[in-house]
């Protein structure tokens, strides 16, 4: 009998214990929500690997503007002499050590802490005990001084001051404070804003970015739309029902905060730029010879050098100024 027990328990499929459990998201389970504050990354396709990048690189810098990250733990422990004074009452000594690991539980979360963003190649750092916007602009400020490239696949890092439901007239409430410290007179700024949503069809772009510059010039009727080179940038980055919003300093300067692009050098980008518009020009050149009219290499070149020596900037599908 215990044999025959034995050998169907054998023939059993390998899912049969596990077909009730849930898959563990990544992140450990916790998820992107309104009221966080933390980190928004980009990466290309390896969300892994660009998570350890991530914790690499805000370890370090958040060491050098913040200290090292303390622990509380081993304060929380009791000393030998009270362990010993606790061992003729156990209720109370169980009740004593709860009640400090409620009180500790916000001390003891980590400076940094990856949670489930929402969307593909996206990771969000929670942070816990900083400014966000401060550290990524400290960040991108020394790498855009010492061009040197400390990541391989993140590729944008946006800082995140504040997050709310990602519906209407919950981001018209959110903003009118968030925005103040910026913005409310005696404050003010040449503004421009970014937007992106990703697994969200209910948000229209064209909508809350009417509605967002509205907010902005209603706290101080001297705040100005400047698409060229703002003072302040206001990324608004929306994730499934998560509206993420920051203001943010030198967008332009450091390549709409890119870690891969800040740190070329100006020469590669002339040389880059000089490429794709002698490739565009002559791309147009080609047309009209290919209907006959014929050209001489140096007329070509003199064409070239006429059409205009400025590329504007594409537009990408990842942003929308007002």
């Amino acid at each position: 009998m215990a044999a025959a027990e034995a050998a169907a328990r054998k023939r059993r499929p390998k899912g049969h214990f596990a077909a009730g459990r849930a898959k563990r998201p990544r992140g450990g389970g916790r998820q992107l929500e309104a009221g966080m504050r933390g980190i928004l990354i980009t990466c290309n396709m390896n969300e892994r690997k660009c998570v350890g990048e991530a914790y690499s690189l805000l370890g370090e810098y958040g060491d050098l503007l913040y200290g090292p990250e303390q622990f509380s733990d081993h304060e929380e422990r009791l000393s030998g002499s009270e362990r010993e004074e606790d061992e003729d009452d156990v209720e109370a000594a169980l009740k004593k050590e709860v009640g400090q690991i409620r009180a500790s539980t916000e001390q003891n979360l980590r400076r940094f802490q990856s949670v489930e963003s929402g969307a593909n190649n996206v990771v969000f750092i929670r942070t816990q005990g900083i400014e966000p916007e401060d550290l990524v602009h400290h960040i991108l400020k020394d790498m855009h001084a010492t061009k040197k490239k400390k990541t391989r696949v993140i590729l944008r890092m946006l800082p995140i001051s504040g997050t709310c439901k990602a519906f209407m007239e919950d981001m018209k409430k959110y903003t009118e404070t968030f925005f103040e410290p910026w913005f409310k007179a005696p404050n003010k700024g040449t503004f421009q804003i970014v937007y992106k949503a990703r697994n969200n069809s209910h948000m229209s772009r064209e909508e809350v970015i009417k509605e967002l510059a509205g907010i902005v010039g209603s706290l101080n009727p001297e705040n100005k739309v400047d698409l060229n080179n703002p003072q302040y940038t206001v990324v608004v980055e929306i994730i499934k029902t998560v509206c993420c919003l920051s203001v943010v300093r030198d967008y332009v300067l450091f390549r709409k905060y890119n870690l891969q692009e800040v740190v070329k050098s100006n020469k590669d980008d002339k040389q880059q730029n000089t490429s794709s518009l002698t490739e565009e020009q002559n791309s147009k050149v080609v047309k009209p010879e290919a209907e006959g009219e014929q050209k001489s290499s140096e007329e070509v070149k003199l064409e070239n050098k006429n059409q205009g020596e400025t590329e504007a900037e594409p537009k990408g599908n990842d942003m929308l100024t007002v």
